[in-house]
């Protein structure tokens, strides 16, 4: 399986669960447990694990925190979001993990401290997650044309993009037109205000860089006379002046040890570097000679150093941080007083821009309303066959393609799904006669037909078998059957029908002692799970027959399975 899957669930001292782990395996995963055990909890961990609201409540009694840990096999996908997050992404293991406590929670993906935020994001590309109320999505009109562009992922993707990109431009050129038609009298007011500004920079003639050489120049200046103490002592003692300076008794040295090299030849490097110091030293007074020549300067000059510093700094505060910037600046109120004093003639050109947009915008999307056409066609046969699998025995199902009078973000397009279930019956949105148990079943075999365009590994659905039974929990088995094929599927269910078909059966079970109450979760054998599909058929003992029977029905799921 190339995509993402869940690998196993660690759950510690949350509500019920002191401590349980658990590993899923790749195809149909089914739970099942007496009532009130704690399947809730089960995917409430998982939930949680991946974003969801934390309550205080949720840690067991007497506990200080509770501990969700997922870990998952990665796609590339994933791993290259991980990379995008600046997350670890070695390797294909991908670790969520959550610890509430009671007035916090820390999020951790593959080890490293995360918010909340990051982690639902993340989770967006790991599982999707169905219970009941989730079908209600089905309900909400404005998600129909989502799923419709989805079920045409192949052909319709570069489209969209081409219209998306066209209708930013389309958005920002209508946005620049609205700001800039101005009246007369707000247009003099807007031309002064601009004219003002630039005229303001203009008449500084501001030179680049010219502010970092005023700001060495003041401190240079309202720092001189320490400056010119310092370097007054440092060239006495450097030099020759005083008669004991570091360059007169260098110099002193010098002539010494010259003449003792007559004596001894030997001597001669030793002349040499001596040489090299006080021609140093030497250097190095003349320089502090010509830096104290340029430090003469007189109030006149400290106070027009100040004045321009203070002129740069009045710009800088008021136009940019720097002068490129407030030059930057300058340019663009240019820019704003040609198109002020040229208003019209901005307008005009900018409403030609309009209009080839528009003729753009246009062809676009009737592109994306012939591609969203022909998929309908396509959606609402494969949704019919779907349905009638599902046991929907007269269903006509209709996708209802009509168009906007204006544009928008999406096109011109607005889809609703139609349905009849019952034969002689119009065709009627889907709000106004599906039930909450026929929501499940829609859902279910939309998503066995977008199966193929979903980039989620890993299928939880809770509920999925709401007020069905018999024949069509059977059609319902077969569809998860099938999705397990491509997909993980992990699934809470209290029919047998379903449980039948599972490729891995777990048992939610909860234990209470004299103190406490548990509850855990284990894989079933084989022989365990007959004995749970028997007890799921509500027999009341365990018999030979119900055994037989249950091992009848895990038999006619197998069959369906290789069929």
């Amino acid at each position: 399986m190339s995509q993402t899957m869940l690998v196993s669930l660690h759950v510690r001292n949350l509500a019920l669960i002191e401590e349980t782990e658990v590993f899923f395996q790749p195809g149909l995963n089914i739970l099942t447990g007496e009532t009130g055990a704690g399947k809730s909890v089960i995917l409430g961990s998982v939930a949680l694990a991946l974003g969801a609201k934390a309550d205080r409540d949720m840690i067991r009694t007497g506990a200080e925190y509770a501990l969700i840990e997922l870990t998952f096999e990665g796609s590339e996908e994933v791993r290259e979001a991980l990379r995008r997050m600046d997350l670890p992404a070695e390797d294909n293991q991908i670790i969520l993990q959550r610890r509430v406590m009671p007035n916090r929670s820390i999020c951790r993906i593959n080890g490293e401290t995360v918010p909340i935020r990051q982690m639902r994001e993340l989770a967006g590309l790991l599982i999707d997650i169905h219970g009941q109320h989730d079908s209600q999505i089905l309900l909400q009109t404005k998600r129909h044309l989502e799923i419709l562009d989805a079920y045409a992922e192949k052909e319709l993707p570069h489209v969209k993009e081409a219209y998306a990109a066209c209708w930013r431009e389309h958005s920002a050129i209508l946005q620049e037109i609205a700001e800039n038609e101005l009246d007369e009298q707000t247009r003099k007011r807007e031309i002064s205000l601009a004219e003002f500004e630039r005229d303001e920079i203009e008449e500084a003639n501001l030179q680049a860089g010219e502010d970092e050489q005023l700001e060495r120049d003041y401190r240079r200046m309202v720092n001189g006379r320490k400056i010119a103490e310092t370097l007054n002592l440092v060239h006495g003692l450097t030099g020759e002046e005083e008669g004991n300076g570091a360059g007169e008794l260098t110099g002193r040295a010098l002539r010494e040890l010259s003449q003792a090299l007559s004596c001894d030849d030997g001597l001669g490097q030793l002349v040499q570097l001596l040489a090299d110091v006080d021609g140093l030293l030497n250097d190095f007074n003349r320089a502090v000679s010509e830096y104290l020549s340029d430090l003469e300067f007189d109030e006149e000059q400290l106070s027009e150093t100040e004045n321009r510093l203070n002129t740069v700094n009045h710009l800088k505060d008021k136009y940019g941080s720097t002068i490129e910037e407030v030059l930057a600046y300058a340019e663009q109120k240019n820019q704003e007083l040609d198109r002020l004093l040229h208003q019209e003639e901005w307008l005009e050109q900018k409403r030609r821009e309009l209009s080839e947009n528009e003729k753009v915008l246009a062809q676009l999307a009737q592109s994306l309303t012939a591609l969203r056409t022909k998929a309908a066609q396509g959606f609402q046969k494969d949704m019919e066959s779907a349905l009638q699998d599902m046991n929907f025995l007269h269903v006509e199902f209709q996708v209802s393609l009509t168009q906007k009078d204006s544009f928008g973000a999406e096109g011109k397009d607005e889809v609703v799904f139609l349905i009849s279930t019952n034969p002689g019956e119009p065709v009627k949105p889907l709000a106004a006669i599906a039930s909450g148990g026929e929501l499940s079943r829609i859902m279910l075999a939309l998503k066995t037909i977008t199966a193929k365009q979903e980039k989620i590994g890993t299928f939880i659905f809770d509920e999925i078998d709401a007020g069905i039974s018999g024949k069509t929990a059977w059609k319902v088995s077969e569809k998860l059957g099938i999705l397990g094929r491509t997909h993980q599927i992990i699934c809470i269910t209290h029919l047998p029908q379903i449980a039948a078909m599972a490729d891995h059966h777990f048992y939610i079970e909860k234990n209470a002692t004299d103190h406490s109450t548990a509850t855990t979760i284990t894989e079933l054998s084989e022989a365990d799970s007959l004995k749970e599909l028997a007890r799921l058929s509500g027999a009341a003992q365990l018999t030979e027959s119900v055994l037989a029977n249950a091992k009848e029905m895990k038999d006619l799921a197998e069959k369906k399975k290789q069929n």
